[in-house]
């Protein structure tokens, strides 16, 4: 199952950018043998401010696929749930699993409605590139867990 993190705005050089390419790339390797992956991050802008304007530009990375939408009104799971919501998509067969993060207003809300879940990290307001460091880890790290891998909370 190939899985994508998608969000607006291009992330320019910062330490966030390497964070987030050093769990991509975790969870690319770890995750090949368990059929996930590869993951990959995508990054779009839209031309004209507004969510309406940026579900425009990030609707043709969502057709056909499970998508999941970062908002702040989501569900908050703890990592082993997180792993095994991925897991049970992978063995339902799902093909592509497509994270959003929205602009900093968030995400449109025809495109939150239309998402097949809802994700949140916790009651903060975190930034969008920390947003994506963490979504990122949390791949790596439902991609160590489905392996087997020593968690911490054993």
């Amino acid at each position: 199952m190939k899985i994508t993190l998608l969000a607006i705005g291009r992330l320019a050089r910062s330490p966030e950018v390497e964070l987030v390419k050093l769990y991509v790339d975790r969870a690319s390797a770890a995750g090949r043998a368990l059929g996930l992956g590869p993951v990959e991050v995508v990054e779009v802008e839209a031309r004209k401010p507004g969510k309406a304007a940026e579900a425009e530009v990030l609707r043709p990375h969502l057709e056909g696929a499970h998508v999941i939408a970062c908002d702040e009104h989501g569900a908050a799971r703890p990592s082993r749930a997180f792993a095994a919501e991925i897991g049970r998509l992978r063995d339902d067969g799902v093909r592509r699993l497509v994270f959003v993060i929205g602009g900093a207003d968030g995400l449109d809300p025809a495109l939150l409605a239309a998402a097949h879940g809802k994700l949140a990290f916790g009651p903060q307001t975190w930034p969008h590139a920390l947003a994506r460091a963490m979504l990122a880890e949390q791949v790596y790290r439902a991609v160590t867990i489905l392996a087997g891998g020593p968690y911490h909370r054993d």
